[in-house]
């Protein structure tokens, strides 16, 4: 059990799906060694596959007794799409070269692929990184004890000196968000850029993203942001809480846009051109709740009220959307290192 635990929320309604934050993840951690093929931080089209393929329907997580449900490790080039380089001297290729080297899946592969019908057709982008949940799954699969959550933080880690590479973790996470190194023979994952945090700098994803769309702070802080968006105005919502991990990266569910249109092209008044129901699979019940609480926001600013909220949501100032210090008196104080263990890529 840690003592504090850091969270990241973010706003769907803002997500561009520019995959900033995958190229700042990727050239940070995983561009090379091994890792070429993980994504700790993606971005993904919903409705859509994910990252792995169909990552949802690999099992994992607890069920509602608190048991470890069975999972499955995801196949390096059907779920997750063997890593490429693209050659552009096709003359160069034979027919029967370039049909092998077509690639079968990869991340975003259906990229702004989306749902409905027109002139009803709707998506959005759900970027995902590991959830460093309170009750991780990897962590109770694990046999070595090799996973572990950080006591001043809750960041969860990969302990390299007793990871022996068995992928218990892999299949046990639901999110799938714990990749085997096939050149260390180790698993790893992400790890919220603990050596920025610990300097009081935000994770590498947050802070280049350009549509200021997430915030990382102490849910035990009061004044953070995050603590707000998820606890005092509960517009912030954990991916899958039915998995059972507890997961501790928060989204602001998608505002519905404009209503659906009829065979004439009319709107259809009170109409979604999200369906709840969708939004509702991925975020639990409370989702309608957020979306009402988000909609008496926007009204109330239309009316010339203020709103908290939206000013928060809004995201002014860049630095007030990350508290990452020890709240003392006088102001934060950046964390100190504290017996870290060897988990940061070679």
């Amino acid at each position: 059990m840690s003592l504090r635990q850091l969270a990241m929320v973010m706003d769907l309604n803002k997500c561009i799906g520019c995959q900033t934050c995958t190229v700042a993840c990727k050239t940070q951690w995983t561009n090379r060694n091994g890792r070429e093929y993980m994504y700790w931080n993606n971005v993904e089209t919903r409705p859509g596959a994910g990252y792995p393929r169909k990552w949802e329907e690999l099992g994992g997580g607890f069920d509602a007794t608190g048991t470890l449900r069975e999972g499955t490790v995801p196949s390096r080039s059907g779920d997750y799409g063997t890593p490429w380089d693209f050659n552009l001297d096709e003359a160069a290729l034979g027919a029967e070269v370039k049909a092998q080297s077509v690639p079968k899946a990869g991340p975003n592969w259906d990229e702004d692929a989306g749902g409905g019908e027109f002139p009803n057709a709707w998506f959005f982008y759900l970027p995902r990184i590991c959830n460093h949940c309170s009750n991780p799954a990897c962590l109770a699969a694990c046999p070595r004890g090799a996973i572990f959550k950080r006591e001043q933080d809750g960041v969860v880690l990969v302990d390299h000196a007793k990871c022996e590479g068995q992928r218990y973790c892999v299949a046990a996470c639901p999110y799938k968000k714990v990749y085997f190194n096939p050149k260390l023979f180790k698993s790893e994952k992400c790890i919220l850029c603990f050596p920025r945090v610990e300097k009081g700098l935000p994770p590498a994803c947050a802070h280049q993203c350009v549509g200021r769309m997430r915030w990382v702070g102490y849910l035990d802080d009061e004044e953070s942001q995050v603590a707000k968006l998820v606890r005092r105005y509960a517009v912030a919502l954990p991916l899958h809480p039915e998995y059972g991990t507890q997961p501790n990266v928060f989204y602001v569910p998608p505002l519905s846009g404009p209503p659906r249109l009829d065979a004439a092209g009319k709107p259809i008044p009170g109409s979604d051109r999200i369906p709840v129901a969708y939004l509702e699979s991925l975020f639990g019940p409370n989702v309608r709740k957020a979306l009402a609480t988000l909609e008496g926001e926007l009204a109330r600013r239309r009316a010339g009220k203020p709103s908290e909220l939206l000013d928060l949501l809004i995201a002014y100032r860049h630095a007030d959307m990350f508290r990452l210090g020890e709240p003392r008196e006088g102001g934060l104080v950046p964390l100190n290192r504290r017996g870290s263990k060897s988990v940061e890529p070679r």
